[in-house]
């Protein structure tokens, strides 16, 4: 290996290492007491609208900006659209400015984590814990307590009113 090869190798590692601080690792949560539910594509295109299909299926994004629930402010539940696992308790919700639902924490093992590479950098996404519906992706850039943003893609939820 020639000093250039190494350079390069090192600052490649460097650089991996740099990014792995800014994303949350990308492990299951344990969520064992949620049963799990299965359905096909066919099944799941008949319950979910076009758009809830490509995100919560396809893993898509929607637009930023376009969910009611960004201004959501009442006492309530935000819960998966797919399935209607309780995920968010409204007292986690605040406002990050970036466009989507956002939330500080959410319901523990309600949902599963894992890497996503789409980007090329690492980011941790987040599934439903009983449907495996993508709801969307977590960062290391939240408020206390627990310094974490759950960003969420509004058309995965639905807001129940209420005591939470």
């Amino acid at each position: 290996m020639n000093r250039r090869s190494f350079i390069k190798l090192a600052a490649g590692g460097a650089g991996v290492l740099a990014l792995s601080r800014l994303i949350v690792p990308g492990q299951a949560v344990a969520a064992e007491h949620i049963e799990k539910i299965s359905k096909s594509n066919a099944e799941w295109k008949k319950l979910l609208t076009p758009e809830q299909y490509y995100v919560l299926r396809e893993e898509g994004t929607e637009r930023p900006f376009t969910s009611p629930l960004n201004h959501e402010t009442r006492n309530g539940m935000f819960m998966c659209v797919a399935c209607g696992l309780e995920l968010f308790p409204s007292k986690y919700k605040y406002e990050s400015g970036t466009g989507w639902p956002s939330f500080y924490d959410v319901l523990s093992g309600h949902v599963e984590t894992n890497t996503d590479f789409r980007l090329i950098l690492p980011r941790t996404e987040y599934h439903c814990a009983r449907c495996g519906g993508h709801q969307g992706h977590v960062f290391k850039e939240g408020p206390p307590p627990t310094g974490l943003r759950y960003c969420n893609n509004g058309v995965a939820l639905k807001f129940i009113p209420g005591n939470a």
